[in-house]
């Protein structure tokens, strides 16, 4: 009799295993409306969407059959699957053979804890540089950077970043910054982002990039968190025709920090000409340094400090539902061998490859697909420090001709946008070089990646659509291009090592065609480990819903083929751009305002940007509804988080509808938001049903 776990696998595989009964060629599916690479795609809903004989030939992952052969061994025998893996890289030590892993997911049976490669010694900044320079890429191109403007760029071979890399890790160490201690990065899209990243994980301190486009108040939030010994900024960043003083805001954070008690005494501040010049840029004696002023002084050679697989590698702070930022920690080992495979097989990586994702490092997708992955694996990365449309809406494309781009990964957002511009931006240029596309952030729509497959990709380019969080490290849910059909809008099957289940209310797993709450069963090496300094929190938001599995806040639905559909945020989390606000985060920075009474936010479809953030705002009593006042609390978002947490609507409501308990029922709000005021459902449990014709009447003043 086969044992509960090996029935559970079995269960788990024949989800995956429904991909190999569709037919591998294009025309065998008579209810399905099949092309082939080169094809353009329809607007059907039930699109299949095959790769060309040619491209699954070379391709890594070449068809179903293979795939399923190496994702049964990496669930039935993770351990010797990701040994194999783990052991192509340098280890200076290697890790306790005999227990490869160790976790408890279930917070019933004890604390939550997930180690992988324990006791295994090796160094992340090594494997991508050293290493790379050691096997033969030393003169290779490492990063091609594109500043904002046409015309103004650079690049890096791999010895000349690992020179770089060495220089600034000098200067933390002969300013006190060892292993263990934390470091604060707020810079653009310049080369000394990642040149930073990789210094700090060169001498084992822990970074922790923060977007530069929060504010002051959000940075100051980090600061006091963390508690770092230095902050790395640049005085300023153009983006389009938009000049953003980096400088004042870390010095209004770092002062806001010092009066709540944590103090710091450095700030590296490198002089981005141009945006602003020396002469410009505030300046505070014995603390800030220019970056160009003391860094090109240091060696060029600098010892590497070797980590165990379980030391920490950075912190990445992603928005709550409680509106407290959650400081997301991630280790070594595990995330660095993680983030290469997932790098190389959903991009079918080759040597020759020309990669590019749009994404900044200040997200999750810049540590794991725009550093750490690509340059585990050799790869050359484009940086770009401008927006997608300046000074046109061509400017991606132009681009991806100037540097050969091969893979592009971007988000929906970024799609949308550029689909509202017209093909015209697209078709102007070449894209010859493309090869693969890849999407991230947020569920692609169907009508967004048919635009994005037949335009941009000239219908010859499967797309990557890739499912996964900050807390995951890497894809978890993605097509691997060549190996099966896909479907527009479907994140497709489970990478090696992950079984994603989709559970109901009570947590029984549901199988076949179904809808509900996707979790994941088991670790999985690039998984956090904690989040910092809380981790009761972090059994609390992530385990605690569902004893035994990883919840991932996401909804799911898996067709009958067993494909996976993502549905969005299940929690109070809005994803705008791909890029994760906590409703509690919107709401607190509203109330915040004099003439605020209270706040509800709720996320609603929006063209472009996936979800918009729209809020429910009541003012004090006697405050006269006003134009201005609104422009008021949408600046006051703005200056307390950043521009993209902005909402896009603020809808008058003299009182929120509210249980006799004093919950706000957002499920009204959200079809009010919709205007789906026809699925408001019942109101009678509502304290005062009043409220909901008082909201309907105020919807378009």
């Amino acid at each position: 009799m086969a044992s509960s776990k090996n029935l559970a696998t079995n269960n788990h595989l024949c989800h995956v295993e429904s991909m190999a009964r569709l037919p591998s060629g294009a025309g065998r599916i008579p209810e399905l409306n099949a092309v082939i690479l080169g094809e353009s795609l329809a607007s059907e809903e039930n699109d299949l969407v095959f790769p060309t004989d040619h491209f699954s030939k070379q391709a890594l992952i070449s068809s179903p059959q293979k795939y399923l052969e190496m994702y049964k061994r990496s669930i039935q025998d993770p351990a010797a699957f990701w040994s194999d893996i783990a052991s192509n890289f340098y280890w200076k030590n290697k890790w306790d053979q005999q227990q490869v892993y160790s976790h408890n997911l279930d917070v019933t049976k004890g604390d939550i804890s997930i180690q992988w490669f324990k006791g295994g010694i090796t160094n992340i900044c090594y494997n991508c540089l050293d290493a790379n320079i050691q096997s033969g890429n030393g003169d290779k191109i490492a990063l091609y950077w594109e500043g904002n403007e046409p015309g103004v760029d650079g690049s890096l071979t791999y010895t000349q970043l690992l020179h770089r890399v060495c220089q600034l890790a000098n200067f933390l160490k002969d300013n006190g910054i060892q292993k263990g201690d934390t470091v604060i990065i707020y810079l653009p899209m310049i080369m000394e982002l990642p040149i930073t990243m990789l210094a700090c994980a060169r001498i084992g301190a822990l970074h922790s990039v923060v977007f530069a486009g929060y504010s002051a108040e959000s940075l100051h939030q980090r600061v006091m968190d963390c508690r770092p010994k230095i902050v790395i900024t640049c005085n300023a960043v153009m983006r389009g025709k938009k000049i953003i003083d980096l400088k004042n805001i870390v010095d209004d954070a770092l002062s806001e920090s010092s009066q709540n008690g944590t103090s710091v005494d450095l700030c590296l501040t490198f002089e981005n000409e141009s945006a602003m010049n020396k002469e410009a840029t505030k300046w505070q004696k014995g603390r800030d340094i220019w970056w160009q002023d003391v860094v090109p002084k240091y060696s060029t050679t600098c010892d590497v400090e070797w980590v165990d697989a379980e030391d920490p590698l950075f912190l990445l702070y992603t928005s709550g539902s409680t509106g407290k930022p959650k400081g997301v920690l991630h280790t070594t080992g595990g995330y660095m061998i993680y983030t290469a495979t997932t790098f190389k097989y959903a991009f079918d990586y080759k040597d020759s490859d020309i990669y590019w994702c749009t994404a900044d490092c200040g997200w999750i997708t810049g540590h794991s697909y725009v550093t750490y992955g690509p340059l585990l694996n050799g790869a050359t990365v484009v940086l770009y420090e401008g927006v997608p449309n300046y000074p046109d809406a061509g400017r991606c494309w132009e681009i991806v001709d100037k540097y050969k781009v091969t893979i592009f990964y971007t988000a929906p957002t970024l799609v949308r946008s550029l689909m509202r511009d017209g093909n015209e931006y697209v078709t102007r240029y070449s894209r010859k070089s493309l090869r693969v596309l890849g999407s991230v952030g947020e569920p692609i729509n169907p009508s967004a990646w048919r635009w994005f497959f037949n335009v941009v990709g000239d219908s010859r380019c499967p797309i990557s659509d890739t499912w996964w969080q900050t807390e995951t490290g890497g894809f978890m849910i993605t097509p691997l291009p060549g190996a099966w059909p896909q479907k527009p809008g479907s994140a497709t099957f489970p990478f090696f090592g992950v079984q994603p289940v989709i559970v109901d209310e009570k947590g029984n797993e549901i199988d076949g065609e179904c809808s509900g709450y996707l979790c994941v069963k088991s670790s999985w090496p690039g998984a956090f480990r904690t989040l910092y300094g809380d981790h009761e929190r972090y059994e609390t938001t992530y385990f605690k819903a569902f004893p035994g599995y990883y919840f991932s806040g996401d909804g799911c639905s898996r067709d009958k083929d067993g494909y996976h559909w993502l549905t969005g945020r299940v929690d109070d989390v809005i994803n705008v751009s791909g890029h994760r606000i906590g409703t509690a985060e919107v709401e607190s920075a509203l109330v915040s305002h004099p003439h605020c009474a209270e706040a509800a936010v709720v996320g609603v479809e929006h063209e472009v940007k996936g979800q918009g953030i729209y809020a429910f705002v009541t003012l004090v009593d006697g405050v006269p509804y006003s134009e201005d006042l609104r422009k008021s609390l949408v600046l006051v978002v703005r200056n307390q988080i950043g521009a993209f947490a902005a909402p896009d609507r603020i809808h008058w409501a003299p009182s929120l509808p509210k249980t006799r308990s004093g919950k706000i029922m957002r499920r009204i709000l959200r079809k009010i938001a919709s205007r789906q005021l026809d699925e408001l459902g019942d109101i009678s449990t509502l304290a005062d049903p009043s409220v909901v014709d008082q909201l309907i009447a105020l919807t378009d003043s």
